[in-house]
């Protein structure tokens, strides 16, 4: 069975960081794209950072370009979120998914497999 499985999360005060995992297991992550997502209490999801299966391009959204740094270990089946100069908006549910793609992008419709998703909390 194909699963992917967050973890890294927790509270963190603003300006600390933290690093998320994404691990795949009944699959190897080699032939997928991965992206990361999150959605907040009463928002959209909103699309984060990807990666493509070699890791040789990475995409991010505006509002982490800068903090936040994708990558993967396709020996462990992980891909990793490092969170740097977390700021209390970057509060919410964090996911990650995984594409038959061979590009990567942050268009959530694409990826067809999901993690449950880790928290992450950032406080002022």
């Amino acid at each position: 069975q194909l699963q992917l499985v967050e973890s890294g999360g927790g509270l963190v005060q603003s300006g600390g960081s933290l690093r998320l995992s994404c691990a795949a297991s009944g699959f190897t992550l080699d032939y997928y794209a991965i992206g990361w997502f999150r959605q907040a209490p009463g928002k959209e999801r909103e699309g984060v950072s990807c990666i493509n299966r070699s890791g040789s391009s990475t995409n991010y959204a505006d509002s982490v370009k800068g903090r936040f740094t994708i990558s993967r270990d396709n020996a462990k089946n992980t891909v990793y979120l490092q969170m740097n100069s977390l700021k209390p908006e970057d509060t919410a549910v964090y996911y990650c998914a995984a594409s038959t793609l061979f590009f990567c992008t942050v268009q959530a419709g694409v990826y067809g497999h999901w993690g449950q998703g880790t928290q992450v909390t950032v406080s002022s």
